[in-house]
């Protein structure tokens, strides 16, 4: 099946064109300040020269019927029309508690959707918005949403609950959700693959790290806890993102600087991460060029990154009662070979061992620890929308089906 993958944010859609048959990517493009002055949208079909537009495109419908033209405009033997396309996945970040799995959209699930904005609200309006544009370009295929919290469902409730009154958790669902689901399914279903390593009996940590990052015990197959919490804003120190800070210093913060929540808010989302502890750069690979050229603040944030990651590999290393494989991930696990020998570096008390020159050359899917570590140490690409577009696939086709098929 020929599955279209959306990922919309507030000001960008990213989609992709999946064979989900040999699992192969057709196409994958990218709109970019959507609402802004000059909008970019960028798309490279298997096998032939990327495209570059600058246009004006005002909201998310605009960039879909844009997106929409643009793939039919190519000449390529992977798309003639858009009847070629059987369905349409989407990534949706929050599920809340309702939605432990992916779901064909109806009103219903739209609805859904909408009453989590007050717990995602940087992420499910882009996300509705996108489904309700492509509903209008696409209305007679399948629209399968794929939740980002779904994965971490099977954490147990000793692990998800905060220490506030249960009332609260109870009104208002105020509890630990976790996201990068689908990559943290993804690269553990891999592993067990690769390594043919059976899921009953397995502890596996996976470290998604990019701009945004997270953690994830992996147990028997199923997430048993996560650094990101009720919203992505818990956990790691991020690109931009704060991570676990003690609350007393938001009030401290209101009080000297004289904050609106609103402006607190930003500060914990878009100014800090790597970005305030530097006051540089959110990117880990400029951080990593100035702290080789002497840039103190620069070496304080990586420092401060990879410790972060350590700890939290080091608590799920204690609450599983052990690990068999550590897996990077993300836009920074797959390629900062610096990072991860420093994340994991006096770590040999948990048989932990880098062997140090298959970290530095590791490319695509590669083990990197030592022959004499006790545990697994690998490398393993991420592929969010391949998990998009399968389920989409499934969920699509039994939605076709009869009780006389």
């Amino acid at each position: 099946m020929k599955i279209l993958v959306i990922n919309c944010g507030s000001s960008s859609i990213k989609y992709q064109l999946i064979n989900t048959e040999n699992r192969d990517r057709l196409c994958k493009g990218l709109v970019e300040r959507i609402g802004a002055v000059t909008s970019i949208i960028k798309q490279e079909f298997k096998g032939e020269k990327p495209v570059k537009k600058t246009m004006v495109i005002e909201n998310h419908a605009s960039a879909l019927k844009t997106i929409m033209e643009l793939l039919l405009e190519a000449d390529n033997d992977h798309l003639k029309s858009l009847d070629e396309i059987e369905a349409v996945g989407h990534r949706v970040v929050h599920g809340g508690e309702t939605f432990k799995d992916s779901v064909l959209i109806d009103e219903d699930v739209e609805e859904a959707i909408q009453q989590a904005f007050d717990i995602a609200p940087l992420h499910n309006p882009p996300n509705l918005d996108g489904i309700r544009a492509a509903k209008k370009h696409l209305p007679d295929v399948p629209h399968v949403a794929v939740f980002d919290t779904a994965f971490h469902h099977s954490i147990p409730k000793h692990a998800f609950l905060y220490g506030i009154p249960n009332r609260l958790y109870r009104r208002y669902k105020i509890r630990k959700y976790g996201f990068h689901g689908t990559s943290h399914y993804y690269v553990s279903r891999q592993y067990y693959k690769l390594s043919d390593t059976p899921k009953k009996g397995s502890k596996i940590i996976t470290c998604h790290l990019g701009n945004g990052c997270s953690v994830a015990a992996i147990k028997d197959g199923e997430s048993y806890d996560t650094s990101m919490g009720f919203s992505p804003l818990e956990g790691l120190v991020m690109g931009t993102r704060s991570g676990d800070i003690d609350p007393s210093i938001l009030f401290y913060i209101i009080e000297k600087e004289e904050l609106s929540l609103a402006n607190v808010h930003a500060l914990l989302n878009k100014h800090s991460g790597l970005l305030g502890l530097s006051g540089y750069a959110a990117d880990m690979r400029d951080l990593l060029e100035e702290a080789e050229r002497g840039d103190r603040r620069c070496s304080e944030a990586i420092e401060v990154f990879c410790y972060r990651v350590k700890k939290y590999i080091g608590s799920y290393i204690a609450s599983m009662n052990g690990v068999d494989a550590i897996i990077f991930t993300g836009g920074i696990g797959e390629n900062a070979a610096p990072v991860r020998q420093k994340i994991l570096e006096g770590m040999d008390y948990a048989g932990i061992k880098l062997d140090e020159q298959k970290n530095m050359n590791a490319e695509g899917a590669t083990k990197i620890s030592s022959d004499d570590s006790k545990v697994d140490v690998q490398v393993i690409p991420t592929n969010e929308e391949l998990v998009i577009a399968i389920d989409a696939a499934k969920i699509a086709t039994a939605s076709k089906q009869t009780p006389w098929a």
